[in-house]
């Protein structure tokens, strides 16, 4: 009795001693495929997905090229545990098979997080139908935020809360394709030809690195940054998609100037995915944090104004901004004009070069543009509609509203006007 109580229970390695003329247990090539079955789909995903340090990380080229060979160390991992479970699997004790099966069981149920629940094309998918209409059967509230794309005579607003969860719409104006494009997490929107190499590319979205969104191009598999256009990994590295011009403003300023514009309706689809984002386009980050004493403060998420002219680029405080409404400027010897209308939320920059010479504005009593030096008139698109200039024009000057944390990162030498 005394003896039988002593006895341990068998290890896995002594049963396959006691098995003998059978294979000799080898546990590393279970524990090896687990790796390789779950490790770099987890990896994966904590890189292109804003968990905390994830978006810190240098880490863009690893994320890439861990994509391309997830599924061929998967299907290795997997192999490795099949030819363990059918060769030593009932050489472990009943510890060691429920051990090894529980894990295999969590580690199977990972791939829900991995390949659905936090992957990027899942979470944000595209529209399922794409429907525009016009101002009368317009159902977009006239308050909207949107971006607003002009070609060939076509109009088009694509409303910042719908694009927000979408990321990116695949569509056309006036016959030429257009990548419309927005990050939440940047607060960036763009406008890029899909056209790469003469053909037309599907896009998907991939992920984000430092908080912005990554797409990728159907032919080639090279990655792009949503906030600058370039290819930063991939085939074509190095290469910049064609950015096309586009305004934001509110819907009614946009109809102002373009009354016979498209706008994009809802998807009935993604009702509560667009809901998510109410507000989100007019209540900064500051304005929401009660513990902040200065909402002047600069921090991550605060609103610049940001353009780039010759290679140099120039950031512009948007409540200093929104302060003064007309700002004039002279910026690596372009002479400008940002200005903001009564609704606070639509923007405008120009250079105000005419004609050889250089313009300086204000805001008369009825907070009409007008110039200093002989006092015209100007509409907010930039066109003289009275007095010495009347038919004049300023060309516009492509600007955007983006996050501080976002405009600095990609353009790590820009200046910075802070209202002085």
């Amino acid at each position: 009795m005394t003896s039988m109580r002593n006895k341990s229970v068998p290890t896995e390695k002594e049963l396959a001693v006691n098995n003998a003329g059978k294979s000799p247990v080898k546990p590393y090539l279970f524990w090896c495929g687990i790796i390789l079955l779950l490790l770099p789909g987890l990896v994966h995903a904590y890189l292109l997905m804003p968990f905390p340090g994830s978006q810190n990380l240098n880490a863009i080229t690893v994320s890439y090229y861990l994509e391309k060979k997830v599924t061929l160390l998967r299907v290795f991992g997997g192999l490795l545990i099949v030819w363990y479970a059918i060769s030593n699997f009932n050489h472990n004790s009943l510890r060691g098979r429920i051990i090894k099966a529980s894990v295999l069981a969590l580690g199977l149920g990972s791939f829900y997080f991995t390949d659905f629940e936090f992957q990027a094309e899942r979470m944000f998918q595209e529209p399922q139908t794409i429907k525009f209409a016009n101002f009368i059967n317009n159902k977009v509230p006239q308050s909207a935020v949107i971006i607003g794309v002009m070609n060939n005579g076509v109009a088009k607003a694509y409303p910042l809360n719908y694009l927000g969860y979408h990321h990116k719409i695949q569509d056309n104006v006036g016959n030429q394709p257009v990548l419309v494009t927005y990050c939440t997490m940047c607060r960036s929107g763009r406008v890029y030809s899909p056209i790469i190499n003469g053909a037309r590319q599907n896009f998907r979205l991939v992920g984000a690195r430092h908080y912005n969104a990554i797409v990728e191009d159907e032919t080639t598999k090279t990655w792009w940054y949503q906030a600058n256009g370039k290819a930063a990994v991939g085939q074509l590295k190095g290469r910049q998609l064609q950015e096309i011009p586009y305004e934001q403003s509110t819907l009614a300023a946009w109809i102002s100037k373009h009354p016979a514009s498209l706008i994009l309706q809802p998807d009935h689809h993604y009702i509560n995915d667009y809901n998510e984002l109410k507000n989100y386009d007019r209540i900064q980050a500051v304005d929401k944090d009660s513990t902040l004493k200065n909402k002047n403060s600069l921090m991550r998420k605060s609103w610049v104004l940001g353009l780039v002219i010759n290679g140099q680029a120039k950031a512009y405080d948007w409540r200093k901004l929104l302060k003064k409404r007309v700002v004039n400027d002279n910026f690596n010897k372009t002479s400008l004009l940002l200005t903001l209308e009564k609704d606070s939320l639509t923007y405008h920059s120009f250079n105000t070069s005419v004609n050889g010479k250089v313009l300086h504005f204000n805001l008369d009593k009825s907070g009409q543009l007008t110039d200093l030096e002989t006092a015209s008139l100007w509409d907010w698109d930039g066109l003289s509609t009275s007095g010495a200039l009347k038919g004049s024009r300023l060309s516009k000057v492509q600007s955007y509203q983006e996050y501080w944390h976002s405009w600095k990162y990609f353009h790590p030498n820009t200046l910075f006007w802070d209202g002085l």
